[in-house]
């Protein structure tokens, strides 16, 4: 049954932080997309949710599975660095002039800020089984099921540090920030977070039919629809963030609506189906349409 809030946490979590933080986010102020991340980093979180996915369509994660992704977990963090390192003059007096002077220098800084990460981490586990024996319990006790916990709840609580981060940063104009942290956090979140459990886990992390059939393509899809929203003017405007905002309430609803048995779940999934999915396909499509007349011209 947790294995559900496992994999629900992974797959929400990844959908909130796109249509929910990004759209916060850009509502605040419209984002700045670095090109690095369109044509690198957007398509490899594309190309890893449908690993995941396809990973998953014999209803497991297993072990062999996990070690894939945290192989490619490595890899990718492996490229990070090596990219950091090339990095210009500029780009690393930037990075140090926003990080504040340190307390303490040499061994000093290692042993404090070391001692600092043990404690985060004992923390962190710690917070994370409170967090799953309350989502279970609750969805007990509103007989929901522990998928849609996983999906609605935990994903939130997941994604509060990238909330957080993401909106202070679009407050503060360091715009281009809230859209690489929360494409980072979404890669680690299938690389690292599902393959560790995929790993640790001994039979395996079960992946239900339900997240499939529905939750695993809506996570594509999220990460599909960031491409041509990306690539327009390398910047999220104020009617994107608020076009996320409109479709992570859909999703909810809908979540919401189907666990409960609802008949409304029929009328929202015919609106989305056949007015606000097609609706927003051609505005993208004109989005880059012009986008490209605009190139040619000048």
């Amino acid at each position: 049954g947790q294995a559900d809030i496992a994999v629900g946490n992974v797959v929400g979590s990844n959908i909130c932080n796109v249509l929910l933080v990004l759209g916060l986010s850009a509502l605040v102020a419209p984002l700045v997309v670095a090109s690095q991340l369109i044509r690198f980093d957007v398509p490899i979180m594309i190309g890893v949710s449908i690993l995941a996915f396809l990973l998953g369509l014999d209803h497991r994660i297993s072990r062999v599975d996990g070690l894939i992704l945290l192989a490619g977990a490595v890899l990718y963090s492996s490229w990070v660095v090596f990219q950091s390192r090339r990095e210009s003059g500029e780009v690393k007096a930037e990075y140090a002039e926003s990080l504040p002077p340190g307390r303490f220098a040499g061994w000093r800084a290692v042993l404090a800020n070391g001692a600092l990460i043990v404690l985060g981490l004992v923390l962190l586990g710690l917070g994370s089984q409170w967090l799953v024996q309350g989502a279970v319990s609750v969805a007990r006790l509103l007989g929901i099921g522990e998928l849609v916990i996983g999906l609605t709840i935990v994903a939130l609580g997941t994604s509060l540090p990238e909330l957080v981060t993401s909106v202070v940063a679009s407050i503060r104009g360091a715009r281009d920030i809230a859209v690489g942290n929360i494409v980072g956090s979404n890669l680690f979140n299938i690389l690292a977070v599902l393959g560790a459990a995929g790993v640790l886990s001994p039979d395996g992390v079960a992946v239900s039919e339900t997240a499939l059939r529905l939750d695993m393509p809506v996570m594509i899809i999220v990460a599909v629809a960031c491409l041509p929203i990306f690539f327009t003017g390398n910047r999220i405007a104020r009617w994107e963030g608020g076009l996320f905002l409109g479709y992570y309430a859909a999703y909810i609803a809908f979540l919401v609506l189907d666990s409960v048995g609802s008949p409304g779940v029929r009328t929202l999934d015919a609106i989305l189906t056949w007015f606000a999915l097609p609706l927003t396909a051609v505005t993208l499509a004109v989005s880059v349409f012009r986008h490209f007349r605009v190139q040619n011209r000048s």
